[in-house]
């Protein structure tokens, strides 16, 4: 897809290292013509447990910021007795996970547009053309918040899974670093960030915490309103580790196959692959999170879903994840 002569795609990425004081920025010449030069930079100070990717379009740069999560242990999974469960939720087991870095919220309309416009470069492969303005959910729909940033911080939709890993594979070439889709369990235990309840929150969910149809109650929760459509990533109060737009929004794409249980699942929290071709589109793929027009149920902790891979849909989105240097638990 070829950029306009005025419009460069800019990544700027600092990350903790090892050794403490140094980050890694990526920038962009001023002219454009060498868009993407590494250089070092020293820092003082203590090492931030955060990243940014910086994406400059059109003179205004965008941020993706990325949280670390710690490594740790947790129950994976819904107990018999939660309030409408399903049974794909068990059984409950134990998963050690490795630390990792995780995307603060979904990916917005305006980061996917600045990877789905990016070009080529020497050594690099696109594997899949991106259309870059594919969302339902567009512009001020309902004064929801006037103008275009309204459209820009809203989560990309109508991403497939395939379109979500191409957006991690240009990620991952430009940068040196390791983005994909985030394991399922990965998401769990991030979304969860300690707790057991249904959701991170608590035992019940209202409108004010996160965007689903209010029209439903859940357990002992009141009903509210029901939106229709999405809402500006980090609207709502974020979690214990930092992460926002885990309950509802959009559904988020998991690295996993689907699997109807737990049973034979692994538990050191790698993505759950049958041995098969990775890109066959009769294989369903993890859906984690809940949406916009999802009754509160399918936006708990432990709710799983999916969907064949080429389907894109305006209520699924995907956010990333950044693996640390070495061996991947996400192939």
């Amino acid at each position: 897809m070829t950029a306009s002569a005025n419009r460069t795609a800019t990544f700027l990425l600092r990350q903790p290292r090892q050794v403490q004081g140094f980050r890694e920025v990526l920038r962009g010449s001023p002219s454009g013509d060498a868009p993407f030069e590494l250089l070092m930079d020293e820092a003082g100070g203590d090492v931030d447990q955060f990243f940014e990717e910086e994406f400059a379009l059109q003179a205004q740069p965008l941020a993706l910021t990325l949280l670390w999560i710690p490594p740790g242990r947790f129950l994976m999974g819904s107990p018999p007795a939660e309030p409408e469960r399903h049974d794909s939720e068990g059984p409950q087991h134990w998963v050690q996970l490795q630390g990792f870095f995780l995307g603060q919220t979904p990916i917005t309309q305006a980061q996917w547009r600045a990877v789905a416009q990016s070009q080529e470069r020497p050594g690099e492969r696109w594997d899949l053309m991106l259309n870059p303005n594919p969302s339902r959910f567009m512009g001020d729909q309902g004064g929801l918040v006037p103008g275009e940033a309204n459209t820009d911080h809203r989560p990309v939709e109508r991403v497939s899974w395939l379109a979500a890993i191409e957006f991690c594979n240009r990620l991952s070439q430009r940068t040196g670093r390791t983005y994909t889709l985030p394991s399922e369990a990965q998401w769990e235990y991030a979304c969860r960030a300690g707790t057991t309840t249904p959701f991170h929150f608590g035992e019940t969910i209202t409108p004010e915490l996160a965007n689903y149809n209010g029209n439903v109650a859940y357990g002992k929760g009141p009903k509210g309103v029901n939106r229709q459509q999405t809402t500006p990533v980090g609207m709502f109060p974020a979690n214990a580790w930092g992460l926002h737009d885990l309950h509802g929004n959009v559904w988020e794409w998991c690295l996993d196959h689907w699997h109807a249980s737990y049973e034979g699942a692994p538990t050191d929290g790698r993505a759950w692959l049958n041995a098969t071709d990775q890109r066959e589109l009769s294989q369903p793929r993890l859906l984690r999170g809940g949406a916009l027009g999802s009754n509160p149920r399918h936006c708990r902790s432990a709710c799983r879903d999916h969907d064949r891979p080429d389907i894109a849909n305006f209520s699924v989105g995907f956010r990333v994840v950044c693996l640390p240097l070495g061996p991947s638990l996400n192939p």
